[in-house]
């Protein structure tokens, strides 16, 4: 397999997760597909290690929304061997679900993020996998979701 192959594979891993994201597709077989056994993923808010449990976590997150829609860059990707590292912009819009209590007679506005993603990956029996992924929050607008309770 050639570098530029090795990083098509790697930058498809990262539009793959959050078509995933946004598809509402997440269970076992998404995380076995796109993360290594002792995948890292870290948000500003939270962090996860290890692929047991990663879809749920993901999908808990994602409970807060009606849906969202991620935009990527296209990702920066540097093959060592079988190690890689990517770099990409993600913009990501969330919709507040219709229960949540509207302000003043309003519904809420959206909440809209800018982040730098970055990551690692590395080439297992199974294909390119990621092992670690972080978000980076750059900028954010609209109104955040509300705690729970």
């Amino acid at each position: 397999m050639t570098t530029s192959q090795s990083s098509a594979e790697v930058a498809g891993l990262l539009d793959r997760y959050l078509v995933g994201l946004d598809d509402d597709d997440l269970d076992d077989e998404w995380a076995r597909g796109l993360f290594t056994g002792d995948a890292v993923v870290e948000f500003p808010m939270s962090r996860h290690e290890g692929l047991e449990g990663l879809a749920g976590y993901h999908a808990d997150v994602l409970a807060k929304w009606e849906r969202t829609q991620n935009l990527n860059s296209p990702a920066v990707v540097l093959v060592d061997g079988d190690r890689a590292t990517f770099r990409a912009n993600v913009m990501s819009t969330h919709v507040h679900r219709a229960s949540t209590p509207p302000v003043d007679g309003e519904p809420p506005a959206l909440f809209s993020t800018g982040t730098f993603v970055s990551g690692a990956a590395r080439n297992t029996p199974d294909g390119w996998r990621i092992c670690s992924l972080a978000f980076r929050l750059v900028w954010s607008s609209g109104t955040r979701p509300r705690p729970a309770g």
